[in-house]
């Protein structure tokens, strides 16, 4: 039979297994919020033991905090920190309550730790207290929102990571693939010629872009609204407070973080969060483009485009033998859906607060967390798994440029709109290539066809000339 203890709130008393470290009121919310069937983010629970050990510091250079609690107290947040008890956070990511249920989740472990530490037994609240000790001059609402910004941040670097590695994978194959020439299409119709590096390039510079925008994004959330307790308005918390535990906080975390300009503000606004799942948004759109075109480009075998390769990563089909289809350009269009549905719930969730707090603060980090982690993971596997792999069928890009009515726009600038759309019609009808046509009819030599229509010529601005006698 398991061991328990009892535990008790001002609803009552509780049975607790006696070998954990959490509380009553995190056995309160495994029986309420039981939604996801997951547990609380790793990076939210080493933010949230970040919080709690500059908090301890801080209330315990202003008096408030004895030395030997405080040292527990640091010790069993350094030990979260490094990854021990993470199965010690078992509450639902989603949860009522704005929170409460994990800041108390690791309001207990810590308490719980730290009583151990100092000689005492699970649940010996007098020695250590979740609430008078570590949650001391904090509320949720300062606690949670600052514990989510650095989870976020930490995360964020993740996916900036990935996305470098991403931007290298395409400019290696812009280098590898800028002599291939091949067709250029808008509308899905033949277009004018471009050359396979220079579609490679562009990619690099939007994943680039995107990628600075996501930075740029994240630089509100360098602004903690810790000491705003409960509304905003600093209520329990010593007014030297607010600067001391972001000072201890940044020493922490390696992280330059600031006080806001007005802390009721910071409480209850989560439009920074919302600007970070735009950036993600914005990149997820612009990393689903990119993987349509390849998937575009690489279909085939035989009845396709098929101007690239793509890495064959496993058997397609369990009816059709030797088919492969596109999986992992496929897996990064259904992780950008995923990031496209995720920014709807962050935006509704901080549209739904109201007054002086945000109570769907849970969904909208379980939201933002799931966008940050499945882009990083998918956007690695990208890179690695099929960018880095694919290759160019120069012959298949070549023919279909020489076989292309597009070309007549190269000439048209020396021939005339007329006359150059007279060709057009007669290769559209005769299926005869451009160059015959054009030098039979006596438009331009072959020479100078040779000139007009070449890679160089075809692919880089400017105006093509006819060449001198």
């Amino acid at each position: 039979m398991q061991k328990t203890r009892i535990e008790r709130d001002f609803l009552g008393e509780k049975e607790i297994p006696a070998d954990v470290y959490y509380g009553v009121q995190t056995a309160r919310a495994l029986e309420n919020f039981r939604i996801t069937g997951q547990k609380l983010h790793p990076a939210l629970v080493k933010a949230l033991a970040q919080v709690k050990k500059a908090a301890a510091q801080a209330n315990h250079q202003l008096g408030y905090l004895p030395a030997d609690v405080t040292n527990a107290i640091v010790q069993a947040c350094d030990e979260i920190i490094a990854g021990k008890f993470a199965d010690q956070f078992p509450v639902d990511p989603i949860q009522g309550g704005a929170g409460t249920s994990a800041n108390m989740n690791a309001n207990e472990v810590i308490a719980n730790r730290a009583i151990e530490i100092l000689g005492g037994q699970k649940g010996d609240y007098k020695i250590v207290s979740p609430n008078d000790h570590v949650n001391f001059a904090q509320s949720t609402n300062d606690a949670f929102p600052t514990a989510l910004r650095l989870a976020v941040l930490d995360r964020t670097d993740v996916l900036i990571e990935r996305l470098v590695g991403l931007e290298e994978e395409l400019r290696a194959k812009a280098v590898e693939f800028d002599d291939v020439v091949k067709m250029g299409r808008t509308h899905l119709q033949d277009a004018v010629p471009i050359r396979l590096g220079q579609e490679f390039k562009a990619w690099a510079t939007t994943v680039e872009r995107c990628r600075r925008r996501v930075a740029t994004s994240v630089q509100g959330l360098y602004e903690v609204n810790m000491g705003a307790t409960a509304v905003g308005t600093g209520l329990n918390a010593d007014p030297k407070y607010p600067p001391l535990v972001i000072s201890f906080l940044s020493q922490i975390t390696g992280r330059p973080l600031r006080e806001p300009v007005d802390l009721v503000d910071a409480t209850h606004a989560l439009d920074g969060f919302v600007a970070v799942s735009g950036s993600l948004k914005a990149l997820a759109v612009a990393l689903s483009k990119i993987a349509n075109d390849l998937r575009l480009m690489a279909s085939g075998p035989r009845c396709g485009l098929k101007e690239i390769n793509l890495p064959e990563m496993q058997p397609g089909s369990s009816i059709m033998p030797g088919k492969v289809n596109p999986v992992m350009a496929e897996v990064l269009n259904q992780t950008c859906f995923l990031v496209m549905g995720n920014d709807l719930t962050i935006t509704l969730a901080a549209e739904a607060g109201q007054l002086e707090l945000n109570v769907m603060e849970p969904v909208l980090a379980y939201a933002l967390f799931s966008s940050l982690d499945s882009l990083a993971n998918c956007v690695g596997l990208f890179a690695d798994r099929c960018v880095r792999g694919i290759t160019a069928n120069k012959e298949r890009c070549r023919e279909m440029v020489e076989n292309s009515v597009g070309l007549v726009t190269a000439i048209n600038p020396i021939v005339g709109y007329k006359n150059a759309a007279e060709v057009a019609r007669e290769a559209v009808r005769t299926g005869r290539p451009v160059r015959e046509i054009v030098v039979e009819k006596g438009l331009l030599t072959e020479e100078e066809v040779d000139h007009i229509l070449s890679p160089k010529q075809l692919t880089t601005m400017g105006i093509a000339k006819r060449e001198k006698k």
